[in-house]
C-alpha cells in the first residue's frame, strides 16, 4: 500500500472514530467548476462532512468574483457556521471575510491563499510543486529556450510556482545553459488563453522554442494545441493536479510530468479542518504560515505533491486515481511505459 493511500486510509478512519460533537452547517463557496479536479475535491468534502455528521451547503460562483460575494451572502444567510472559500480573487473576496469576522464565523482558504487575518489556509506545498515542474522539465531538456505560462495573476498560487520554478532553473540560467523566451499569466486559468498566449510566443520567437512550464494541466492542454497547430510534437512540458487527459497526455510522451495534488486528500482534509473550528478546537498538524506577499501569519495546512512521470503512472492507477484502460488510450505497445504494459 502507498504512503499517500495509507494517509487516505488513516484520515478516514480518525474522522469515523470521531464523530462531531455537534453537527455544524458547513458553507463552501468554489469559485468555478473549470477544472476537472474541483469535482474531486467537493466529492471528498462532501463525504468527510458525512462522516463527521456536517452538513453541507454549497454555492458555483461560475467564475465571477461578483457572484462568489453573493453567494457567500447567501451560505451565511443559510446558518453556515464556517466557510470553505476556494477563491476566484484573492482580494475581491475581502468583503464577505469582513461580514464573516463579524458574524464570528471561521474562514478556510481552499487551496488558494486567501491573506487575511483569522483565515486558516490549506493547501499543496505550492512552491514545492513549482519546484517539482522546473525539476522534471529541466531533467528533460537542461539547456535551451524556456517559455513559462503561468496561472492567474489574480491567484496567490501562480507565483508560489513561478518562485518554486525559479528556485531549481535560476543555476541554469545563470550558466546561460536556460534561456526564458516568453512568460505569460493565464487569465482565469483558462486554457484557451493560455493557447492564445503560446501561440503569440511561437510567433514572437519563430517556433523556437525547446521546453514549456505550465503551471497547471488545463494551461498543459492549451499548450500543446498551440504547439500541435505548429506541427511540434512531445517538447519537454510541465503541468499539475493529475488531470485524467494529462495523465494519458504523459503516458503518450506529450506531457513529461503532472505534479499530482490528491485532491482526495485535500478535500477530506478541509472537511475535518471545518469540523474542528465549527466545534472551537485545535487543528491536528497546524502551522504558523508567512510566506505570502503581506507576510501575515496565518494558520495553515500543506500537503505534500508528488510529480507523476512516464516512470511512475502506477501509482495514479494503483491508488484508484485514474483506471488502466483511460490512462493508456492511444499508446502503441512498442515504448509504452510500465503501467500500460
Amino acid at each position: 500500500m502507498t504512503a499517500i493511500r495509507t494517509l487516505a486510509l488513516a484520515l478516514a478512519t480518525a474522522a469515523l472514530a470521531c464523530p462531531a460533537a455537534h453537527a455544524a452547517k458547513v458553507g463552501v463557496s468554489w469559485s468555478n467548476f473549470q477544472e476537472e479536479r474541483w469535482k474531486t475535491d467537493e466529492a471528498a468534502l462532501k463525504a468527510q462532512l458525512a462522516r463527521t455528521g456536517d452538513s453541507y451547503l454549497s454555492a458555483d460562483a461560475a467564475g465571477s468574483p461578483e457572484k462568489q460575494l453573493a453567494d457567500i451572502d447567501g451560505l451565511i444567510a443559510k446558518g453556515a457556521q464556517v466557510l470553505v472559500i476556494l477563491a476566484m480573487d484573492k482580494d475581491a473576496i475581502l468583503p464577505a471575510l469582513r461580514k464573516a469576522a463579524q458574524r464570528k464565523i471561521p474562514v478556510i482558504a481552499y487551496d488558494r491563499l486567501i491573506e487575511a487575518p483569522g483565515v486558516f489556509y490549506i493547501s499543496f506545498d505550492n512552491k514545492e510543486v513549482g519546484r517539482l515542474q522546473a525539476r522534471a522539465v529541466l531533467a528533460a531538456k537542461p539547456k535551451g529556450r524556456f517559455v513559462i505560462i503561468k496561472g492567474s495573476a489574480s491567484d496567490p498560487n501562480s507565483d508560489f510556482l513561478r518562485a518554486g520554478q525559479q528556485e531549481v532553473l535560476e543555476p541554469a540560467i545563470k550558466k546561460g545553459e536556460v534561456q526564458i523566451v516568453g512568460e505569460e499569466y493565464t487569465e482565469g486559468w483558462r486554457p484557451e488563453v493560455a493557447q492564445k498566449n503560446m501561440e503569440q510566443i511561437l510567433t514572437r520567437t519563430g517556433g523556437k522554442v525547446d521546453a514549456v512550464i505550465a503551471a497547471n494541466d488545463g494551461t498543459a492542454g492549451g499548450v500543446v494545441a498551440a504547439l500541435a497547430a505548429r506541427g511540434i510534437k512531445g517538447l519537454p512540458l510541465s503541468g499539475q493536479d493529475g488531470d485524467h487527459a494529462a495523465l494519458n497526455r504523459v503516458a503518450l510522451g506529450l506531457q513529461t510530468v503532472s505534479v499530482w495534488k490528491d485532491a482526495r486528500q485535500l478535500g477530506q482534509q478541509a472537511a475535518a479542518v471545518a469540523s474542528s473550528l465549527a466545534a472551537r478546537k485545535p487543528v491536528e498538524g497546524m502551522v504558523k504560515w508567512t510566506g505570502g506577499d503581506k507576510k501575515l501569519s496565518v494558520d495553515a495546512l500543506f500537503l505534500k505533491p508528488v510529480p507523476v512521470t512516464r516512470e511512475n503512472l502506477d501509482l495514479v492507477v494503483g491508488s484508484g486515481w485514474i483506471g488502466k484502460a483511460e490512462l493508456c488510450k492511444g499508446v502503441a505497445a512498442a515504448g509504452a511505459p510500465a503501467a500500460c504494459k
